[in-house]
């Protein structure tokens, strides 16, 4: 990053939050440039169980209980006239 987040207001945006791990390593990421006032997480799909973090979304734009082996997809293409999140059983179910 070309600037510094001293003092700032940071909104971190993950797709979907699951283990907390992704969010942890952008936290860890975040300290070489200051200190932030404040950051914020917003997650577009929250996989509420399972996570191995105690990490939270302070926005969420879908929350999903899906168990371990299933799998979430955004697609990002509309269809219809809507943005999709598709969820499905396991990863093999994806691939056919």
């Amino acid at each position: 990053m070309p600037f510094l987040v001293d003092g700032k207001n940071v909104l971190l945006v993950d797709d979907v939050l699951y283990s907390g791990r992704t969010v942890q390593a952008a936290l860890t990421a975040l300290q070489h440039y200051g200190r932030p006032k404040r950051v914020e997480l917003v997650a577009l799909v929250d996989r509420r169980f399972n996570r191995h973090l105690p990490i939270q979304p302070d926005f969420a734009g879908l929350r999903v209980d899906a168990l371990d082996e299933a799998y979430v997809k955004v697609e990002w293409k509309e269809r219809e006239g809507e943005d999709q999140v598709l969820i499905f059983a396991n990863k093999m179910d994806l691939e056919s």
